[in-house]
């Protein structure tokens, strides 16, 4: 794949075609076939953040054949995401990854140093969303962000969050994490100027109905600039404060 866009490049230099013709080229070529998956090689070119490895429902032999491809074609670093810890152990005999046990995440290769406009701050309502926040942090971090991770700092107790003010006004996007009620999202939107990005979880007693509580209450938030994404979809959020902080 690296020697076509080579040759491309070479045409471009040589003047046989236009830049944007070999643009147009090189979105045709996107993928690698692999039989079991066709590995998107060329996200990074039409979306600003590579390829992600889903690992819930994949094996271990499957998750590495495809991190192997993405690998091969110069990409680092590569994220899995939803990797339980018994199929991490599978996979690390053959990739050197980190694996993440809170977040259910690995990495391949060295984190990029932060280039983004500012900074992310991810806030959880309790100390048990953290696992969730932490897919959301680590999935920032990977596609080169720096993070400030407010934990533990819910509506319960307002002012373990009022404390941290300096941080949620000069962040560039805020991340607000939280089951039960899900009001976190709603008090961070009414102190912030920047996007905030709520994630329900799944955390909370029975009538919380495994995060659909905290999802309806953060859907009908009086606060604007929130936006919200699915139960428990820390990787969502993480990537969509991404684009924010790099634009």
């Amino acid at each position: 794949m690296r020697d076509n866009i080579k040759e491309l490049l070479k045409k471009v230099k040589d003047g046989n075609i236009s830049v944007d013709e070999a643009l147009l080229e090189i979105k045709k070529k996107p993928y690698e076939d692999i039989d079991f998956a066709k590995v998107d090689l060329h996200r990074k070119i039409r979306r600003g953040t590579a390829e992600v490895i889903y690992g819930a429902g994949k094996t271990a032999e499957q998750i590495t054949a495809i991190a192997n491809t993405l690998i091969d074609n110069g990409q680092e670093p590569v994220l899995i995401t939803r990797l339980d810890g018994e199929k991490a152990v599978m996979v690390a005999k053959n990739l050197p990854i980190k694996y993440y046990e809170d977040a259910k995440i690995a990495t391949v290769g060295r984190l990029p140093e932060p280039d983004g406009s500012g900074y992310i701050v991810v806030a959880t309502g309790g100390t048990s969303d953290i696992p969730v926040a932490e897919e959301a942090a680590l999935t920032a971090e990977v596609f080169g962000n720096k993070v400030v991770r407010l934990y533990d700092v819910g509506v319960a107790g307002l002012h373990r969050l009022t404390s941290h003010m300096d941080e949620i006004i000069n962040a560039s996007v805020i991340i607000a994490i939280a089951g039960m009620e899900g009001a976190l999202a709603s008090v961070i939107g009414g102190l912030a100027d920047c996007p905030v990005i709520a994630v329900p979880t799944s955390v909370g007693y029975g009538a919380s109905f495994n995060g659909l509580s905290a999802l309806l209450s953060m859907l009908n938030s009086c606060a604007a600039g929130v936006s919200v994404v699915n139960i428990d979809n820390g990787f969502g959020a993480g990537y969509i404060a991404d684009m924010i902080n790099h634009k």
